[in-house]
């Protein structure tokens, strides 16, 4: 089975004939998109648990709210709270820092005023980087696995390897938590 070399065609630009405006615009826009998006629905969620009755209406995003209120955000308020709004900015130089953040921004309800400027920043950096040398190594490393048939191996191991390890880590964390709480995970 051999692949096409350029394996990064489609809806995203071409890191290596691209100009940089052209990748920094898509790449801060993206940014700016998504986390939008997360502050908002992070917003709502929050708001509406502070201001409906027992009787509350399941909400749109049902999986996010469970994330929300099964704790999956408590670093990133916790990190709001130590340094304030200038998490924001730097969490998108931060490897897996973004979503937890600018969710958490949203549960706490930080003023859009004092977000929306920190996240502009942010973005911008997003854009940036992708634009410079994260978009092109990404797709330099696809190209290179996709290159050959070991290549592609290797690529599917390395993907496996880390996708059983996040379950592994997931299940470890949920029999910890069922421990600490007293419920047993024994079938009677």
């Amino acid at each position: 089975m051999i692949l096409p070399a350029d394996v990064t065609t489609g809806l995203l630009p071409d890191a290596h004939t691209s100009p940089f405006w052209v990748l920094f615009v898509t790449f801060g826009g993206i940014a700016f998109v998504r986390n939008q998006a997360f502050y908002w629905i992070a917003r709502s969620i929050a708001t509406r648990a502070l201001t409906q009755t027992a009787d509350v209406r399941p909400t749109r995003f049902p999986r996010l709210r469970s994330w929300i209120e099964g704790g999956g955000t408590e670093r990133g308020i916790a990190a709001i709270h130590r340094w304030g709004v200038a998490i924001v900015p730097a969490s998108y130089l931060l490897p897996g820092t973004k979503t937890v953040v600018n969710t958490a921004a949203g549960v706490t309800r930080m003023p859009f005023a004092r977000y929306l400027p920190a996240m502009l920043v942010g973005s911008m950096a997003h854009g940036v980087v992708y634009a410079t040398i994260g978009w092109a190594a990404w797709t330099s490393l696809l190209a290179a696995f996709a290159g050959s048939l070991w290549g592609l191996a290797a690529l599917v191991a390395l993907v496996t390897a880390i996708a059983v390890h996040v379950v592994r880590r997931r299940a470890r964390r949920r029999a910890a938590q069922a421990g600490a709480t007293g419920a047993s995970t024994a079938p009677p």
